[in-house]
């Protein structure tokens, strides 16, 4: 289940959000590849912990370098990753276009693919408002809410600062991310 919370949109640029409010995640936890490691050995799996930590290690160190030379690595059923180019403006010719003055950096783009692509996303996750779990972590079967957002029209789109992907509209990225 996923967790959110509401906050107000308070930028006065995007009228037709302004004063409004939007769901955003709440991220509980952080698992690293320690704890994914573990996690994945508890599966009756014939590999140790240090085993897979070693794998997946490696995989990263592959992703990155991958990714970095201009490939795009697909990891069937989780994401395709790639680098994507954050604009700082254009230029008003290719003449006139330098790395310096028309380039802000780069971004990791995560694309879901397979049984996790936004569709299947769309179908199995649920939502519970955050505030409404008590302190022993159940939560109250009293809010109407039906656990299903489509995503669409969400001027508030997802909170990428806690791993959320989808469009940030700066810099001209292609909203990939």
């Amino acid at each position: 289940m996923l967790l959110y919370v509401l906050k107000l949109n308070q930028n006065a640029k995007m009228p037709e959000a302004y004063g409004k409010y939007y769901a955003y995640p709440v991220i509980t936890q952080t698992v690293d590849i320690d704890g994914l490691a573990e996690h994945m050995a508890s599966h009756n799996t014939p590999f140790s912990k240090g085993a897979i930590k070693g794998m997946i290690t490696d995989m990263v160190s592959c992703v990155k370098e991958l990714t970095l030379q201009g490939f795009a690595v697909k990891i069937d059923d989780l994401a395709i990753f790639s680098i994507g180019i954050r604009n700082k403006e254009g230029a008003a010719s290719e003449k006139e276009f330098t790395i310096a003055k028309n380039i802000d950096g780069f971004r990791l783009r995560a694309r879901g693919t397979g049984e996790f692509s936004a569709k299947t996303i769309n179908l199995e996750a649920t939502l519970k408002k955050a505030s409404a779990l008590l302190g022993d972590g159940t939560t109250p079967d009293t809010t109407p809410d039906s656990g299903k957002d489509t995503g669409k029209d969400n001027p508030g789109g997802d909170n990428t600062d806690q791993g959320g992907s989808g469009t940030t509209g700066e810099g001209g990225g292609d909203g990939l991310e």
